[in-house]
This record gives C-alpha cells, sequence and structure tokens, in this order.
C-alpha cells in the first residue's frame, strides 16, 4: 500500500464564547485525539473583542492561561496568517475560536488506498454536519408525506 505520513488535513474553526478556551472544548479535542479518530497537527486560538480586533495566540503560549488537557501537537505553523486573515470574518465579536489543522485519518487510509491502486482524489468537498442533518430531515417528511398521500389515496 502507497503509505502517506499525513493524509488530508481539514482547518476547522470552532466557536465559543468568551476569550479562552472552556474546559469542554479542550476536552473535546483530546477526547477525538485519543479515539484515533483525527491527528492535532497545529492549534491556533482566537479571540475577538467587540471592536473585531483579533488576538491570535498558539496553543503552547497559552500557559496557565486555560487548563490545556494533555494536548499535544504532531507539529506547529501550518496554520498561519493567511489562515487567520482568511478564516477571521467567521468568528463574531466577543468570542473566540480555536483553529484547529486536523488529520483525519480514515482519510489518509482512503488516500493511500486510492494512490496504491493508481486513483488521486481530484477534488473533496464537506458538507457541514447541519446541512446534511437539515436535508435530510426535509427529505423524510416529503416521503412521509408522500406515503400517507398514497394510502389516502389506496
Amino acid at each position: 500500500m502507497a503509505e502517506f505520513e499525513y493524509g488530508p488535513v481539514e482547518i476547522v474553526v470552532v466557536g465559543f464564547p468568551g476569550e479562552k478556551p472552556d474546559a469542554g472544548t479542550l476536552g473535546a479535542i483530546a477526547d477525538l485525539v485519543e479515539a484515533g479518530d483525527i491527528r492535532l497537527i497545529d492549534a491556533v486560538f482566537v479571540s475577538r473583542d467587540a471592536e473585531g480586533n483579533i488576538e491570535a495566540t498558539e496553543i503552547e503560549d497559552l500557559g496557565d492561561e486555560v487548563d490545556i488537557i494533555d494536548i499535544t501537537l504532531e507539529a506547529s505553523g501550518l496554520v498561519g496568517e493567511d489562515d487567520l486573515t482568511d478564516l477571521a470574518d467567521a468568528i463574531p465579536p466577543g468570542t473566540s475560536a480555536a483553529l484547529l489543522a486536523i488529520e483525519l485519518l480514515w482519510a489518509k487510509n482512503l488516500a493511500s488506498r486510492f494512490a496504491e491502486s493508481g486513483g488521486i482524489v481530484l477534488q473533496s468537498e464537506r458538507i457541514p454536519a447541519p446541512i446534511v442533518n437539515a436535508v435530510l430531515a426535509e427529505a423524510e417528511a416529503e416521503a412521509e408525506a408522500g406515503d400517507d398521500a398514497a394510502e389516502l389515496r389506496g
């Protein structure tokens, strides 16, 4: 099998209230890493004040400001200034976010298997979970309404 050191990496912006990440957010990240679902490549915490000013802090620079649950980065520097600039608008004033560069470990295996067979992933697009759930719930409701109408006619 063609073995890649890293699989596809996705930058995820996770928002939370306040200026710094809470224990729940950090715990969720640690749980996902420990379970083997993701590999955390890099993480930057960003806070946006009420005037819209941005302050970014690398996870290793948080020090005693927050209770860092045993989170270890595989590398550092993958999330850069361009990412901060591109993604800052997603962070509402008066809140904070974690910009996480995560490797989806199943995707590494998928990419390796495709490479082994001579295939190449040309493009990948993620549909956000809230959209998937809303569309499928609507489709299910329409199907149920159609079934009910068929029973009335039948």
